[in-house]
């Protein structure tokens, strides 16, 4: 493994002024915050915020609640190891059977936000905490449910970072336990849950995303992109976590490769006025890259899933462009890809891929 030192809370490069540790105080583990929780740092529209993320590979109960155990066991020092997870592990933080897996900092409450809006959410950083991650097929989940893993046993996959001469970061693996990790794939550091307070009193189950985002695991929202969601409550309540080093469209195995992010995140608003203009009536979240537009449809049923992603990309080239819903409806056929996000988290999901270089002559639409 190739780094010189874990970036332990507070420790390390920071890049904004405001900083959110992952402490006890600044976390919840297995639920998404709702209109009754309160903020944990509050800021303006248009703020930069540097927040730790703890990945809940190794935290688990099922691993052992103990993540300087379970890491020390694939040879990873001490000190490699997260006070913050290990802190988490060992508190008397209350969890059902029911409850999630993630772990996620905030919520943050942004002023002046109010439903109708959208917050916008622009990924300006993410810095690995540790030289490591873990692949995981258990939980009885994944694509193949029921034919892998291959005997009774769950299967975590520790998979190390390493770089090139040039400083290229990448994982890797082995082609057989124990072998030598001759399997390099590149690195995309991403935040799978990215997400709004939901209204009302009950903190939604932190796996399946929704209207609220959460846990819908595009792998494009790498640093300079960009997430809108429908804010929900007044100050939009944000939060972040499930943080990945690298992930396949489908995550078809349950997870990606899990590892804890310091990520900067800018925080805006988009009132109701223009939000309609530039995006239409979003019922869901929509990303946003220097190279495409990203609508989002989700159901437990993949096919729906796709149908809400078509009908979102749909709304979104007419109210955007006043495009024909007919020619619209051809151009997707064309020229646009519809991606598996990820077919593992109860609710499936499904993101469009329409680039923005395809309307460059044509201007917005009012």
């Amino acid at each position: 493994m190739s780094m010189s030192a874990a970036l332990q809370p507070g420790a390390g490069p920071i890049r904004a002024s405001e900083y959110l540790a992952a402490s006890r105080g600044t976390l919840l583990w297995g639920r998404l915050p709702c209109a009754a929780d309160r903020a944990v740092l509050e800021i303006d529209p248009g703020t930069d915020v540097t927040i730790d993320t703890i990945s809940h590979e190794g935290v688990l109960e099922d691993q052992g609640r103990d993540p300087a155990a379970f890491f020390a066991a694939h040879g990873v020092d001490r000190d490699f190891v997260l006070e913050d997870a290990i802190a988490l592990a060992a508190s008397d933080y209350a969890r059902s059977a029911s409850d999630g897996p993630h772990v996620v900092t905030g919520p943050i409450a942004v002023r002046g936000a109010k439903p109708g809006d959208l917050l916008k959410m622009t990924v300006l950083e993410t810095s690995p905490r540790v030289p490591y991650g873990v692949i995981s097929n258990r939980h009885g989940k994944g694509a193949l449910v029921g034919e892998m893993p291959q005997g009774a046993a769950d299967v975590s996959v520790f998979a190390e970072l390493q770089h090139t001469l040039e400083g290229t970061a990448f994982g890797t693996l082995p082609l057989v336990p124990g072998g030598e990790r001759s399997v390099r794939f590149p690195l995309n550091p991403f935040l799978g849950i990215m997400g709004v307070a939901v209204a009302g009193d009950e903190r939604p189950h932190s796996v399946p995303p929704g209207p609220h985002g959460g846990n819908i695991d595009i792998n494009l929202l790498t640093v300079g992109s960009s997430l809108y969601l429908p804010v929900q409550v007044p100050g939009a309540l944000a939060y972040v976590g499930d943080p990945h080093f690298a992930q396949g469209d489908g995550e078809v195995a349950l997870t990606a490769m899990e590892a804890s992010l310091r990520v900067t995140i800018r925080f805006e608003l988009v009132d109701q006025t223009d939000a309609r203009r530039e995006f239409g009536e979003l019922a869901g979240p929509l990303a946003q890259t220097s190279e495409f537009l990203v609508p989002t449809g989700m159901d437990r049923d993949l096919d729906v899933a796709v149908q809400n992603c078509v009908r979102a990309a749909l709304g979104l080239l007419e109210a955007r462009y006043g495009m024909d819903r007919a020619l619209a409806y051809a151009y997707l056929s064309a020229a646009t890809d519809f991606n598996i996000s990820q077919v593992v988290d109860i609710v499936k999901g499904v993101h469009a891929r329409v680039r923005v270089s395809d309307f460059e002559g044509v201007g917005l639409r009012g």
